[in-house]
C-alpha cells in the first residue's frame, strides 16, 4: 500500500532537532513516499547533521527568510533537486529575548518589528518563492500556537503568531486560483528549540496538565508532525485557510 505522499516533492523548514515538530513532518513525509528537500539558518551543518537520521538522505539548502537574495535563488535551487514542489512547511519562529518572559509593555518596536518579520511575514515570503515550483498547485502548512488568547510569557510571540494566522487566511484567498491550499497546524507546547527560549515555559505548558481532555506529552511532536502530513496529502483537496489544533483538545475547554 503506498503512503499519503507517494510521489509528492515537499520543502521543509525548520529541522533542528530530532525533538522539533519539522524533523517528525520530514521522516514522517518521507516514510509516506515524499522526496524532501530541507532549509535551515543560521547553521545549515546542525541540520545536515540531524538530517542524516531520517530514513533517506536529503539536501540542505542555506535559507534566510529575511534575506532577498536567499529567497530569489531558492527556487531554482530546488528545481535542480526535485524539479518542482508539491508541499511547502513553514516552521519558522524567532522572537528577541526582550519580547518573551513578562516584557511585554516595555519591548521596544525593533524587537517587535523582528518578531513578526521572521515569524509571520516569513511565511508570505517563503510562499512566494516557492510559488513558481507548484505549477500544479500545492499545499502550504505552517505551524502555529494559539494566537486567539493571550499566554503567559509568550508576549510578543503572541501578536505575531496573531499575524501568522491571518496571512495563511489571506494567502488561501489569493492563491485558490492557482489551486494552491494555504493552511496550520496549531500544536500544544512541546519542549522544541523554541521552547527552550520561551523564559518560563514550563508554567506554560502546565496548563495542559489540568485541562486538555486527552492525554498531552510535551516531549512528543508526532502527533503535530501527522497534522502536518495529513495536510500536505490529497485527503484535505478542498480545505484551505484553515486552523488544524493538534493539542488535546485544550483550546476547546474553558476552564
Amino acid at each position: 500500500m503506498s503512503g499519503i505522499l507517494e510521489g509528492k516533492r515537499i520543502l521543509v523548514t525548520g529541522v533542528l532537532l530530532e525533538t522539533s515538530i519539522a524533523f517528525q513532518v520530514a521522516k514522517l513525509a518521507q516514510e509516506q513516499g515524499a522526496e524532501i528537500i530541507l532549509t535551515a539558518f543560521p547553521r545549515p551543518s546542525l541540520t545536515e547533521r540531524i538530517a542524516k537520521k531520517l530514513p533517506k538522505p536529503c539536501k540542505v539548502l542555506e535559507l534566510d527568510v529575511t534575506n532577498a537574495e536567499h529567497l530569489a535563488g531558492l527556487a531554482e535551487k530546488v528545481r535542480e533537486e526535485l524539479g518542482g514542489l508539491d508541499g511547502v512547511v513553514h516552521s519558522i519562529g524567532f522572537a528577541p529575548q526582550d519580547a518573551l518572559g513578562g516584557n511585554f509593555l516595555n519591548t521596544p518596536w525593533e524587537s517587535v518589528a523582528t518578531a513578526v518579520h521572521v515569524s509571520a511575514f516569513s511565511l508570505k515570503s517563503l510562499t512566494m518563492a516557492c510559488l513558481p515550483l507548484m505549477e500544479e498547485g500545492g499545499s502550504v502548512v505552517g505551524l502555529t500556537f494559539d494566537a486567539t488568547i493571550a499566554w503567559p510569557q509568550y508576549d510578543w510571540m503572541g501578536p505575531a503568531k496573531a499575524a501568522l494566522e491571518a496571512t495563511s487566511r489571506y494567502l488561501a484567498r489569493d492563491l485558490g486560483k492557482q489551486n494552491v491550499r494555504c493552511n496550520l497546524v496549531s500544536a500544544g507546547p512541546l519542549k522544541s528549540m523554541a521552547a527552550k527560549s520561551i523564559p518560563g515555559f514550563d508554567t506554560l505548558a502546565d496548563t495542559w496538565n489540568g485541562r486538555s481532555p486527552l492525554p498531552w506529552d510535551v516531549t512528543d511532536p508526532e502527533p503535530a508532525g501527522r497534522g502536518v502530513v495529513a495536510l500536505l496529502s490529497d485527503w484535505f483537496p478542498k480545505t484551505t485557510g484553515e486552523i488544524v489544533h493538534v493539542d488535546g483538545g485544550l483550546h476547546a475547554i474553558g476552564a
